[in-house]
């Protein structure tokens, strides 16, 4: 990690063993700092470290689960010390972790999809969901507020108008209903972030990351919405200057895709 910049990147790779050549020429051709991957559906000591220890990071935080489901990782370029996480999913599930890493907590997650039907009386998943979104709320609020803490991963929920390809169009749909995106304000507002995207870019601007599977072709369709984040507390704010928000577009295709794209910011030391 440079004295002036500090790079951090976030991906839901559906399957880190799958996809560790996508993830390993990214690394190569971004060199962030930090990434953090979500979904890695492995148990820990499946991860396929020797992939990132020859890509030049070495230093990896993992936190796997039996049967193929869930799970996050943080690699880094940079020692990491691994703190414990907010206990903000019921189900037990592999889905937050934490580590410091130059002076910074990153808070990695991947909150919940909450299945299809936006009810939380007929459907668990997405009760569970909302239930999540409330913790965060919760414990972000009474978090210490002098921590720098940068948070990023997969919330599965598209905030802002554009932030979808059709807003009237998806209003019903899981990721952009109001009590989800209400839910996700109040975590983010409560915590005291900063929402990075949306900061650098006018809310007027179209912004996705992830694009289904069943398009034939996604970007032609190009009916995207920005599931994956970057925030940023104040006291992290307070050390940085916003230097870069990008979305790599060209990781959504080419050899096995996710189904997400990869999302990076680089802050400034200010």
């Amino acid at each position: 990690m440079s004295d002036s910049q500090f790079k951090i990147s976030t991906w839901n790779i559906n399957s880190v063993r799958l996809r560790a050549p996508n993830i390993k020429a990214f690394l190569e051709a971004e060199a962030p700092d930090v990434l953090c991957l979500q979904e890695i559906k492995c148990q820990t000591g499946e991860f396929p470290a020797k992939v990132f220890n020859e890509a030049g990071y070495p230093h990896h935080h993992v936190l796997g689960q039996a049967g193929g489901h869930h799970g996050v990782a943080i690699i880094s370029r940079h020692p990491l010390e691994p703190v414990d996480a907010l206990p903000l999913c019921r189900e037990g599930q592999a889905r937050v972790q934490a580590a410091k890493i130059g002076g910074f907590e990153i808070h990695n997650i991947y909150l919940p999809a909450g299945g299809d039907e936006p009810d939380p009386e007929k459907n668990p998943k997405f009760a569970h969901k909302l239930d999540f979104l409330a913790c965060m709320a919760r414990d972000y609020a009474a978090a210490p507020a002098d921590v720098p803490r940068v948070l990023v991963g997969d919330l599965n929920v598209a905030p802002h108008e554009n932030d979808v390809w059709s807003h009237k169009q998806l209003l019903k749909i899981v990721s952009h209903t109001p009590v989800e995106t209400e839910a996700l304000e109040k975590a983010r507002s409560d915590g005291g972030f900063t929402d990075i995207a949306r900061e650098l870019h006018e809310d007027g601007q179209k912004l996705y990351t992830w694009w289904s599977y069943r398009a034939k072709d996604w970007a032609a369709s190009n009916r995207g919405r920005r599931l994956d984040h970057v925030w940023a507390n104040d006291a992290a704010m307070r050390l940085v200057e916003l230097s870069s928000y990008r979305i790599h577009l060209g990781w959504r295709g080419g050899w096995k895709p996710s189904d997400h794209a990869p999302v990076s910011t680089t802050f400034k030391r200010a």
